[in-house]
């Protein structure tokens, strides 16, 4: 047995002792998820990315330290922890060459971790990604379960859809906090793949710590907070004039100072070819026209930065932080092509400071408070203001007199929305422990138009808040078992006011100021059992509610319309799960995880189109079911290669017997709900090439198809297969090689997407990218590594 360690001491006495350590493999490479037990006390942790782990306040004395980690041998030491205020050791394990058919997982990685847990979680290891192109959704879009609609190319709208919840049903969280009021400048389709560590995917019921009015699930971006000091920099160049540059970044001194700076910018003219009917003014249409999108330009730029202070006497963390971010995008269309613009645009930004503070032991053993307050100055403008009509060959018919494309404006507002968190966790031992976690939002939007400016319009109060305060209790017996039981209590109150006509006469508005409020109890519970180490299973319920969004509400003055008639949505989530990893000659790795699912929804909001059809506006359906099955399998073989294949079906059905009123029972009667994906999957490969050109340099080459089964557009009962629209069939296949030099230090990718050149649509009629090539170079360094 090889076990390094040494002590580091002063000569004042404590009657508590902090004992620090790192745990190594013989290549100094840090390990992370290696399990460190103290046996006299029965205490364990964790190491985190770096390889350290800390046990504070214990007596001093001698301890016998146990140290295990997967594919290394197991590692014990008699540790003399003197009346000191702080040791730190150094561990350092030797691979465990033994032949082993199954492998008892005791350490683990971060993700491994997550993906423990009782609730049906998916944790993505975003530092695999990190030399790709890719943003955050498109990085999701490879979960089972999950699908990401886009309306075009880069900065286009987005939609995220989860086991069939989509759009605000899922809730986002950038490390613990709401993202509800980030603005259209720091979105899910423009954050760069290289800003999170991880990304943890909720299916279903949500923890009560990440305090949200979810319905379908949740999705919380794990930031490199837990790195002392390291650059991140990358640049990316490729079709359509696209760009992409990334720069994470952070240091901390050893008294405890802290930078840490993330900044981020997309660019791209979005002129991919689409194919089209072009209207001819005067002239009978022209079908099936191949046409490049001409106003369709996109670019966004953010700076995320905080200062302050870490691993304090006050405080754990205590950072002070702002979020700058400014976007631009060009309007080709609206909610289909048939709409075609060629001047609206808009533009938006975010000025949002933050705070966090964090303190383990809070006044008392066990007691950990976290609190996060943030608040966006930002607005949003859109312009419209040609009066002109546009057709797909860039051409135009102007017209006298002021008009627009479509609703003449430049309305700016600022929605001036903040938010505030507080977490209190307990853990009264290691089988008990309780979270208390409440968050508040505000929401006031105000704004005004240079071109009506005696209009009392927008003068109408569009403001709300909502509180959402949760209770959790966690049981865990033994390693084995834990169980999880939640409540949350959901309050929501909107302003806002209605048009009448007071007189009777042709244009006479007055304005009438309106209140409602909303009080829910939502509840649930997650567990989960291992019946062997590496065999779990996991269930979980949830009674959850989502109150109505604000955009949803008084519209985003874009491409929705408000409906402040909608009802809050409420559903029961029943998940079962089973995971199993195996091990076999340290050669062969097989992971298996499928999950099967239940929704009830009631009061369910989706996205129709308007009168018109080019907006869309939210309605509420009574009653809708979903069930659904995922799973996914992959397998590796040493470190050569890896494959893996992930397939979800989800069978929304539109369970309103009566509409009201009606006592004749509905033709949509348990039709399938329109517009949304029920079949797809994911298949990927990689084969990695060691020590090409020098000992440290690898050469990866990847494999990616999405699969996307055709799906109707509007209620499958209605019309014939003649005349009902539908989305088709969808084939993508992306291809990629990465050479990586110095072990990871300096970087160089290639990819193609949509090789097959395949016309690719998320919504009717709004094509996507044909194929397109981009590289992507990029630079890391870290004292950590």
């Amino acid at each position: 047995m090889l076990l390094l360690f040494h002590f580091t001491f002063d000569a004042a006495a404590q009657q508590k002792h902090t004992f620090e350590g790192v745990v190594k493999a013989a290549n100094g490479q840090p390990l992370e998820g290696a399990g460190i037990t103290v046996v006299e006390i029965n205490k364990s942790t964790f190491t985190n990315s770096l390889g350290e782990f800390s046990f504070k306040e214990l007596p001093a004395g001698v301890y016998k330290i146990r140290i295990r980690n997967i594919g290394y041998q197991e590692q014990t030491a008699k540790v003399t922890l003197p009346s000191t205020e702080k040791t730190r050791t150094l561990f350092t394990l030797r691979t465990d060459e033994n032949n082993l058919s199954e492998v008892t997982v005791i350490g683990r990685t971060a993700n491994q971790e997550v993906n423990r847990q009782a609730f049906n979680v998916t944790s993505v290891d975003a530092k695999k990604l990190h030399n790709s192109t890719l943003d955050i959704s498109h990085a999701l879009d490879r979960v089972s379960g999950v699908r990401v609609r886009e309306a075009g190319g880069v900065g286009s709208r987005m939609e995220f859809s989860l086991n069939g919840f989509s759009g605000r049903q899922v809730k986002f969280f950038l490390d613990g906090v709401p993202m509800d009021n980030f603005g259209s400048s720091f979105q899910l389709n423009n954050i760069p793949i290289n800003l999170a560590q991880r990304v943890e995917v909720y299916k279903g019921v949500v923890p009560v710590w990440l305090g949200s009015d979810a319905l379908g699930g949740a999705v919380n971006i794990v930031t490199a907070n837990d790195m002392k000091s390291y650059a991140d920099v990358s640049y990316s160049y490729g079709s359509f004039n696209t760009h992409k540059t990334s720069i994470n970044t952070g240091y901390t001194t050893a008294s405890g100072f802290k930078f840490q700076l993330n900044a981020f910018q997309n660019y791209s003219d979005n002129n991919y070819t689409v194919t089209t009917d072009v209207a001819i003014p005067l002239q009978k249409d022209l079908r099936n026209q191949k046409v490049k999108r001409f106003h369709d330009t996109y670019h966004n730029e953010t700076i995320i930065a905080s200062a302050g202070v870490v691993n304090k006497s006050y405080a754990d963390q205590l950072l002070f932080g702002i979020t700058l971010g400014k976007n631009y995008a060009e309007i080709q269309t609206g909610a289909r092509m048939i709409s075609v613009f060629g001047d609206w645009h808009r533009k938006g930004s975010i000025v949002m400071p933050n705070i966090l503070y964090t303190k383990k032991n809070f006044f008392i053993e066990g007691l950990d408070l976290r609190v996060n307050g943030n608040f966006n100055f930002g607005q949003e403008q859109s312009i419209d203001t040609v009066n002109r009509r546009y057709n797909w060959f860039g051409d135009f018919v102007s017209y006298p007199g002021k008009g627009s494309e479509r609703e003449r404006s430049m309305y700016k507002f600022k929605n001036n929305n903040g938010m505030g968190a507080v977490n209190l966790t307990y853990s009264l031992n290691d089988k008990h422990s309780f979270a208390l976690n409440n968050v508040f939002n505000t929401f006031n939007r105000k704004g005004s138009d240079e071109l009506y400016p005696e209009s009392n319009k927008y003068e109408q109060p569009r403001k709300n808040i909502k509180n959402v305060l949760g209770f959790g209790y966690k049981f865990s017996p033994s390693e084995k078992w834990n169980t999880s039981l939640f409540t949350k209590y959901f309050f929501q109150q909107n302003k806002y006011s209605i048009s009448y006509n007071p007189s009777g006469n042709w244009g006479d508005v007055a304005y009438l100021n309106q209140k409602n409020s909303f009080n829910k109890l939502g509840y649930g519970f997650a567990s989960t059992y291992f019946l062997k180490p590496n065999l779990q299973i996991k269930g979980s319920y949830e009674k959850s509610y989502r109150l109505p969004d604000n955009d949803e509400l008084f519209g985003d003055v874009l491409n929705l319309d408000g409906n402040i008639d909608l009802k809050p949505e409420y559903s029961h989530n029943y998940n079962l799960g089973l995971g199993y990893q195996t091990q076999i000659n340290q050669i062969h790795k097989f992971s298996f995880d499928g999950s099967v699912l239940y929704r009830n929804a009631k009061d369910f909001i989706r996205p129709t189109l308007n009168q018109n059809q080019t907006k869309q506006i939210m309605a509420n359906i009574s009653d809708v079911n979903n069930f659904g099955v995922e799973g996914e399998i992959r397998y590796s073989f040493k470190n050569l290669f890896t494959t893996g294949v992930n397939v979800t079906y989800q069978n929304l059905r539109n369970n309103t017997k009566y509409e009201q009123q009606q006592t004749q029972e509905s033709p949509l009667y348990r039709d399938r709900i329109p517009n949304i994906p029920y079949l797809f999957g994911n298949a990927d490969a990689s084969l990695f090439f060691n020590h090409i050109g020098k000992k440290d340099n690898t050469l990866t080459l990847g494999y990616n198809v999405l699969y996307v089964h055709a799906y109707y557009l509007s209620w499958p009962s209605q019309g014939t297969d003649h005349t009902k629209y539908g989305i088709p069939r969808q084939w993508m296949q992306d291809v990629n090689m990465v050479y990586t030099l110095g072990n990871g230090k300096y970087n160089i990718a290639l990819e193609c997407k949509n090789i097959t050149n395949n016309r690719i649509y998320d919504n009717f009629s709004l094509q996507k990218p044909g194929r397109a090539f981009y590289a992507k170079v990029r630079y890391f360094i870290s004292n950590n590594r």
